[in-house]
């Protein structure tokens, strides 16, 4: 098939036609009539999006932000949007009103839509100081709108009547469906400056289905949960890939419920962070110290053999018929449970975003729950190479799409091109030009990649630590390993012109104050229960483990505990929760310094 054919909008049209009145999105938790829509649903509200925007003078390639949580309204204005031709520009639900309003006068967005009452009261704000924005939308109906003409319910433009002129028109854009055409600008957060929107064009995103539909085991009517925001280019990218191929996406409008979501969802597959993982991880090891020597053994025994069936599974190892044997039984004891815990029939889950420690990864292997480890960018719209269930290498991001290539450039930079890579930064062609080499974009990633073609990441360039001893420290590395601790909730690594490792964490309070109380210890407040040496001691205790198969001029040798999370209204993390260091050094340099007084 040519890549025209795999145009994000002309396959989503073909399954409401196969698929009818099969479900294509729900709201979990929402109620009707947005709990459950229909593929046959799904197509009438994206043409009527369309046309309300087409009625209100929206030219082909406008912009429209969306600022809202997960939701199906989401996709479905996302889509509405796409069919009228224009462009859409997510905006982090969580954004400030000074990082929404920059993105906004950027991309220069007429209308917004966003979700919740607290949102549209920041929406009024916009509409006030943004010279471009002229109209709101609101998903949600119970919210109360000001009387005013600017604002309207996502569901009132569902019942406008239009005339024959505006359907002819729609018509027309839809029969002139281009890859070239602009699809979205994504506002990269970045750790220092402003963000920058990232053109990302039909060619790219239609790239991505043909590619992904090689590699990946995803059959119409498979259960996907949408729990990341779909402001980022992993989720969004995903639940294109998702309908276009007649899944049923599910969507998690507080992140923070996921765990209850997937046992009542059961989906076959989600994308994931390693930060989740991590927590899943941390759980069962928590449960299992806590269990008694019988049942410690037996998750021992367990582990041991889910890894070498892996290893045979992967063509890595010989098969026999006692290991055979042992892992039926292993699965019934152990591994059914476990798997329960992620709603008992995941295919797959697709991971990015950071690092993922290869304990962490050894242990989904060894349970039987394929972890997929990805590397790629909002650039590149987000898979560069990818695991695949018969290609999994702890450590490994996996090999390149069929259609991508890579290589590595001065001080091993992954250097990318292909189908999927950007048309540019908005505005900014500098830039643009800055960020390519002779085609190639510079990812600003160091790697390696092994014999087998599969990449492994080896540090951020730009965010390697030297030690005034002239030692290279990648902080991420050191964050991943100690972020398995089931007491620590975020850490921030220090080590630039130092001596020796340091690091900020905060603590997991819930965890804490559990242990705090079976040791019997008295505090009076967070603060005190911080400081208490039995506490100090506990923390040293974890880090010595979990630091073991670091170098030691890697390990962090002083800590500083943190009554308040790293948070993004302090200023301190990205809306795609990476740490603001800048930002977290400077607010906390007297515990710092504190750190390297001798």
């Amino acid at each position: 098939m040519s890549l025209q054919q795999y145009h994000p909008i002309s396959l989503m049209q073909a399954q409401s036609q196969q698929r009818g009145d099969a479900i294509a999105l729900e709201g979990y938790g929402l109620s009707a009539p947005w709990q459950q829509i229909s593929w046959r649903r799904f197509d009438e509200i994206g043409d009527q999006i369309a046309k309300a925007l087409i009625a209100s003078g929206f030219a082909a390639q406008d912009k429209v932000a969306i600022l809202s949580q997960n939701c199906p309204q989401w996709t479905c204005a996302d889509v509405g949007v796409l069919k009228a031709k224009a462009v859409v520009v997510p905006i982090y639900p969580t954004s400030t009103l000074e990082q929404a309003r920059y993105i906004i006068d950027d991309a220069q967005a007429k209308l917004i839509f966003v979700g919740d009452a607290e949102q549209y009261r920041m929406a009024r704000e916009l509409l006030a100081i943004c010279p471009s924005l002229t109209q709101i939308v609101v998903f949600d109906a119970e919210v109360a709108l000001k009387q005013e003409d600017t604002a309207v319910h996502f569901d009132s433009l569902l019942t406008q009547t239009h005339s024959p002129e505006v359907d002819a028109e729609l018509a027309h854009r839809l029969a002139n469906l281009a890859l070239d055409d602009l699809l979205t600008l994504i506002y990269t957060s970045g750790t220092t400056g402003d963000p920058k929107g990232v053109m990302l064009d039909y060619r790219n995103i239609a790239s991505v289905i043909r590619q992904h539909d090689t590699i990946l085991p995803f059959t119409p009517g498979d259960v996907s949960l949408a729990f990341l925001p779909l402001s980022h280019v992993f989720e969004r990218g995903w639940s294109f890939y998702v309908l276009c191929r007649g899944g049923h996406n599910v969507y998690l409008k507080d992140p923070m419920t996921v765990k209850e979501a997937i046992v009542d969802i059961r989906p076959h597959t989600l994308c994931v962070v390693p930060r989740f993982l991590e927590k899943v991880y941390s759980a069962v090891q928590d449960k299992v110290n806590k269990a008694p020597d019988t049942r410690k053994k037996l998750f021992a025994w367990a582990m041991s053999v889910g890894e070498r069936q892996f290893e045979v599974s992967q063509g890595r190892a010989k098969a026999s018929w006692w290991l055979k044997t042992q892992w039926k039984l292993a699965h019934k004891l152990v591994y059914s449970k476990l798997q329960q815990v992620l709603g008992g029939r995941l295919k797959f889950m697709p991971c990015g975003g950071a690092a993922l420690d290869q304990n962490v990864a050894s242990f989904f292997h060894g349970i039987d729950i394929p972890v997929l480890c990805g590397y790629g960018m909002t650039e590149t719209t987000a898979t560069v190479t990818c695991n695949t269930l018969d290609n999994r290498v702890a450590g490994s991001n996996g090999k390149t799409l069929p259609e991508v290539e890579i290589k590595l450039g001065k001080d091993n930079e992954i250097l990318v091109r292909g189908d999927t890579v950007m048309r540019g930064y908005y505005n900014r062609p500098q830039e643009t030009a800055d960020s390519f080499e002779d085609g190639w974009l510079k990812t600003g990633d160091a790697g390696q990649i092994d014999e087998q073609g599969n990449l492994f990441i080896t540090d951020r360039i730009k965010e390697l630590m030297k030690t005034s001893n002239g030692k290279y420290i990648a902080p991420q590395r050191v964050e991943g390993k100690v972020g398995c601790c089931p007491f620590i909730e975020q850490v921030a690594v220090i080590a630039d012109a130092k001596n020796y490792v340091t690091a900020l964490i905060v603590p997991a309070f819930e965890s804490l104050e559990a242990w705090a109380e079976e040791k019997g210890l008295h505090y009076e407040s967070p603060m005190e229960l911080l400081r208490h040496s039995h506490v100090i001691e506990h923390f040293e205790q974890r880090l010595k483990h979990l630091q073991q198969e670091l170098a030691g001029f890697e390990k962090i040798k002083k800590f500083t505990l943190l009554p308040e999370a790293f948070s993004m209204e302090a200023g301190l993390l990205t809306p795609t929760m990476k740490l603001r260091r800048k930002m977290i050094y400077h607010k906390y340099a007297t515990e710092i310094n504190a750190m390297y007084v001798k």
